[in-house]
C-alpha cells in the first residue's frame, strides 16, 4: 500500500519530486564561525558575526569546478572564555567544516589555535589584533592590524594630537588583548617622551572609581583603557559621575554602540580606533542597514539599532576573503584552501586585503574616532599611521 502510495504521489506531482531530488544532491561548503554570543565579548562578538550574516544573505553560493555551492554557516558560541574556547573549536571540525572565521578576542583566537592548527583547517581571524593569535601558527590568518600597530597609532595620537605629557593605563589581568595594548602603548608613548602609569583590575570586576581617582591623583592627561565592550560601559558611566575631565582612549573593542549609549548625554569625551570608518563605503552602509532593519533579533544583536560597527564591516569582508580562497584552491578541501589563503588578495569595504608571510594582514593606517555625546554618533577625527 506505501508503495502504491509513492507511485501515484509522484505521478500527481512529478515537479516536487523532481525538486526534492535536486535539493539531495546540492553540493555545500560549511564556513565556521567561532564567535561569542556570551561573556563580556558577546557584543562585539554579535557584531561581528552580523557582518558574516549579511554577507551570506548577499552571496548564497561559490563556484568552484565550474559547479555552484551553497554556503553554510556552522556557529559556535566561544562564550569569551578561554577554558571554553577549545571545546566550540573543536565542535566546528567536527561539523566539517572547511574554513573557520573569527573570533573577536584575541584571547580566546589564541586559545583554539592549536585545535585549528591539529585539524588541519585554516581560520581566518576577523578582529583578534594580538600577535600570538597568528604566532607559529600556519593556519591562522588574520584580515585586521595588529597590537603593536593600534598601540603605536594611539600613543602617537595621544602626544601629537592630544599633546599629552602623562598617561594613565588600565587593563584587565589576563586578558590578552587589553594587557598587549597596553604594553604596546606604553612601549610607544614612553618612546615619545611620555610618562605612565599602569594598573590592572581583577576578572569580575564592575567597581572602576578606585581607578579613575588613582589617574586623577596623578593628574594624568589622558586615561588609556582598551578593555570589553561590558567593562567600557560601567567606565564610562563612573568616570562621568566622578567628573573625569581628561580624554578617555580605548582600541577597536570600543568601536559599539553599546559605548555610544554609554557616553549619550554624559560629560566624557571618547577616542578610538578602529578599522571602518562609516560612510567608506556608502552602498554597504545603506544595505546593512536596511537588512537589520529586516529582522529585529540583528537589531537586538547590534545593541538596539542600526549603528554601524566596524566589526559588522569586518566580518562581511572576512566571508568573502573565505570564498575568494576556496576559489583560488578549486576545493572545499581545507588542506586546499589553506595553501591558497596565503595568495587571496581581496578589495573589501575595509580596504586592501592581503597578507605577509606570518598569515597577518598587510595594513598601514587606523582610523581615530570619537564619541558625539550629544548625537549618540561617531564622528570622524583622522587617519593615523606610524611614524
Amino acid at each position: 500500500m506505501k508503495k502504491l502510495l509513492i507511485c501515484v504521489l509522484a505521478l500527481l506531482f512529478p515537479a516536487a519530486c523532481l525538486g526534492c531530488s535536486a535539493e539531495k544532491t546540492e553540493k555545500t561548503v560549511k564556513i565556521g564561525v567561532f564567535e561569542p554570543a556570551s561573556g563580556d565579548n558577546g557584543a562585539g562578538g554579535k557584531q561581528e558575526t552580523l557582518g558574516i550574516l549579511y554577507a551570506n544573505s548577499q552571496t548564497k553560493t561559490v563556484e568552484i569546478g565550474g559547479e555552484p555551492y551553497r554556503v553554510e554557516l556552522e556557529t559556535v558560541d566561544n562564550e569569551s572564555a578561554t577554558d571554553k574556547a577549545p571545546t566550540a573549536a573543536q565542535n566546528l571540525l567536527s561539523r566539517g567544516v572547511s574554513v573557520v572565521l573569527g573570533s573577536y578576542g584575541s584571547g580566546v583566537s589564541i586559545a583554539a589555535a592549536d585545535i585549528f592548527a591539529r585539524g588541519g583547517v585554516p581560520a581566518i581571524g576577523i578582529s583578534c589584533t594580538n600577535p600570538q593569535v597568528t604566532a607559529g601558527n600556519e593556519t591562522y590568518f588574520r584580515i585586521c592590524f595588529l597590537d603593536p600597530f593600534q598601540g603605536t597609532v594611539l600613543a602617537n595620537f595621544a602626544r601629537d594630537y592630544l599633546k599629552a605629557e602623562k598617561a594613565y593605563c588600565l587593563s584587565k589581568l589576563g586578558d590578552d588583548y587589553s594587557g598587549g595594548l597596553v604594553n604596546y602603548f606604553v612601549d610607544a608613548f614612553q618612546k615619545a617622551g611620555g610618562e605612565v602609569v599602569s594598573e590592572a583590575f581583577q576578572e569580575g570586576n564592575s567597581d572602576f572609581t578606585s581607578y579613575i581617582t588613582k589617574a586623577k591623583n596623578e593628574c594624568a592627561d589622558i586615561f588609556y583603557a582598551p578593555v570589553s565592550t561590558e567593562a567600557a560601559a560601567l567606565l564610562v558611566d563612573q568616570a562621568s559621575s566622578q567628573g573625569l575631565a581628561v580624554p578617555i582612549l580605548a582600541g577597536d573593542t570600543w568601536d559599539s554602540n553599546v559605548i555610544l549609549n554609554a557616553a549619550k548625554g554624559k560629560n566624557v569625551q571618547i577616542y578610538v580606533t578602529t578599522f571602518y570608518q562609516e560612510g567608506a563605503n556608502p552602498e554597504f552602509d545603506a544595505g546593512v542597514k536596511a537588512w537589520m532593519q529586516s529582522d529585529p533579533r540583528y537589531i537586538k544583536n547590534n545593541g538596539g539599532d542600526v549603528g554601524l560597527a566596524a566589526m559588522t564591516a569586518m566580518g562581511y569582508d572576512a566571508y568573502y576573503v573565505a570564498l575568494e580562497a576556496m576559489k583560488k584552491a578549486d576545493s572545499i578541501k581545507p588542506g586546499d584552501i589553506l595553501n591558497a589563503l596565503g595568495t587571496v588578495e581581496y578589495e573589501g569595504v575595509s580596504g586592501s586585503i592581503a597578507f605577509d608571510e606570518n598569515g597577518d594582514a598587510i595594513r598601514d593606517r587606523a582610523y581615530v574616532k570619537t564619541a558625539d555625546t550629544v548625537s549618540g554618533n561617531w564622528k570622524f577625527v583622522a587617519e593615523q599611521t606610524v611614524r
